[in-house]
């Protein structure tokens, strides 16, 4: 089972990023808006909201390995 999740993980790094995140930031949307009496279809559009917010958190971080990738292959690496 360790080594699907593992091979899971190595395969997908970006959507395991945001499954992780998504799943942190909606714990913390939850236990922080649990006494302000919003309705379950106002806690579902947050949910959602959250989900997606960690979706684009993922893909901007992103965007810093794409530039690093770009940059090592134009610059040719100097052996000594």
């Amino acid at each position: 089972m360790w080594a699907t999740i593992r091979g899971f993980v190595e395969r997908h790094p970006r959507l395991t990023a945001w499954i992780a995140l998504a799943i942190g930031m909606v714990a913390i949307l939850l236990w922080s808006a649990r006494d302000v009496g919003l309705t379950p279809s106002q806690m579902l559009a947050l949910v959602v909201a959250t989900i997606i917010l960690a979706g684009l958190c993922v893909w901007i971080i992103s965007w810093e390995d794409e530039e690093e990738e770009a940059g090592s292959e134009a610059q040719p690496s100097k052996k000594a």
